[in-house]
């Protein structure tokens, strides 16, 4: 693993516990995910959390752009209820998916976060279809009393600008 450092890449250290159990974490969360476990992966992240896809790929400022998504604590298990209630379409036929995240990279630490980007490539299938998603993710993870939580994710589509579908599921 590598940390960018004023334009450079400095390997992170293995024995490095803060970077290993976000790394962890994260990949945590993609099984979590794929296995449509979303009230446990709600368990993961930190209280006052945001979970952003933005439409703009270089937005830094996603209270003031429009997003696919820009959730809250609040609107984030509304989501999850929506997967869940069985009330809605996405939740009839939501789409199996297997996450691969990789390419790990610290681009931010402070005495009680850490924040890394890495690579994630998403295929899903649905209704006879298999389909491919790509995004640069960002996690800033937390620790706290009860371990790591996240306390931001921007998921960053390659093709965030293109025509969105109904997904059935949380990238």
């Amino acid at each position: 693993m590598a940390t960018e450092v004023a334009g450079t890449a400095v390997e992170i250290p293995l024995d490095d516990p803060t970077a290993l159990a976000a790394v962890s974490l994260i990949w945590r969360e993609a099984h979590l995910l794929d296995s449509r476990r979303y009230k446990e992966w709600d368990g993961l992240w930190a209280e006052g959390g945001e979970y952003v896809v933005p439409i703009d790929r270089e937005a830094t400022d996603f209270a003031d752009r429009l997003n696919l998504v820009y959730d809250d604590d609040r609107m984030r298990r509304m989501r999850i209820e929506r997967l869940t209630g069985g009330f809605s379409i996405s939740a009839a036929a939501a789409a199996r998916t297997v996450r691969t995240v990789s390419r790990f990279v610290e681009t931010g630490r402070e005495e009680d976060a850490i924040e890394l980007c890495s690579a994630q490539v998403l295929v899903g299938y649905k209704r006879e279809e298999t389909f491919v998603l790509a995004a640069d993710v960002t996690h800033r993870i937390v620790s706290g009393p009860d371990g790591p939580r996240i306390a931001r994710k921007i998921v960053r589509l390659v093709n965030s600008e293109d025509a969105v579908t109904a997904s059935g599921f949380l990238l």
